[in-house]
């Protein structure tokens, strides 16, 4: 499956432990990445200093469904059941 450009619902929904370039404290589950930019794409795509996690994700059906609105509920779902504690950032 092809990501659908502008969905960046996978830029939104997880939470991002770690710190990374940009997010020094991570991003909490539901937090817009800095680097989502205004057209909904990644602003450091290409970049090294991208989070490792986020060059893992590769767009699946099971993830992303047939809309964007459809991949923040599939996404929003996976992320709960996946960190039960929620979003614990110092």
């Amino acid at each position: 499956m092809e990501c659908r450009a502008g969905c960046g619902a996978c830029c939104i929904v997880p939470a991002i432990h770690t710190p990374f370039f940009g997010m020094p404290k991570g991003k909490a589950k539901g937090e817009r990445c800095v680097h989502h930019d205004s057209d909904g794409l990644c602003a450091i795509f290409d970049d090294p200093r991208r989070p490792e996690c986020c060059s893992q994700f590769k767009a699946e059906f099971e993830f992303c469904g047939n809309s964007r609105e459809e991949a923040l509920l599939l996404l929003t779902d996976l992320e709960a059941m996946s960190d039960p504690q929620g979003d614990k950032r110092d």
